[in-house]
């Protein structure tokens, strides 16, 4: 199960009309604690930066399920209501909301996406809800090739 966390990362870039400005943009990244996703997103980021980095904001982000997209460009926040009904009396239904990123390049593609990945579905839903983020990018947790960061291995015959 995944731990999401929105960072905001404040840097300084070089604008168009050539004067330093200070630029923040959020970043979702997977991580276990406010401070493993703090240095997540450092490492993440740090490449691409030239200047000071700082990580002005983290905070918990509420995602129950991510849909990628090849062809999007942005991200999407989906509100949808799981529809069930009520084990006691069979009649009352349940609502319970939840939050899916959908990657796409409109609302209408958001939507198609949103649609098409959940057709496969059991539970009765409702789209409540379709916005879109600032986010730039979304870092789920890789795992890391143990082989060649072991000091171990390094002293093994090949």
């Amino acid at each position: 199960m995944y731990t999401w966390f929105e960072c905001k990362v404040a840097y300084d870039k070089i604008g168009e009309d050539g004067l330093l400005k200070r630029a923040v943009d959020s970043y979702l990244v997977d991580a276990l604690s406010f401070s493993e996703a703090e240095k997540r997103i450092i490492e993440k980021v740090t490449p691409f930066v030239s200047g000071e980095l700082t990580v002005s904001n983290i905070k918990r982000a509420k995602i129950a399920e991510l849909f990628y997209n090849e062809e999007g460009d942005r991200w999407f926040r989906c509100k949808i209501f799981i529809i069930t009904q009520d084990d006691e009396t069979k009649t009352v239904e349940k609502r319970s909301a939840q939050m899916i990123l959908v990657q796409a390049t409109s609302l209408k593609k958001a939507l198609d996406v949103l649609t098409d990945r959940m057709k496969d579905t059991m539970s009765n839903y409702e789209i409540n809800l379709i916005t879109e983020t600032a986010l730039l990018d979304v870092f789920p947790y890789e795992v890391p090739d143990l082989e060649t960061r072991s000091p171990i291995t390094e002293h093994l015959p090949q």
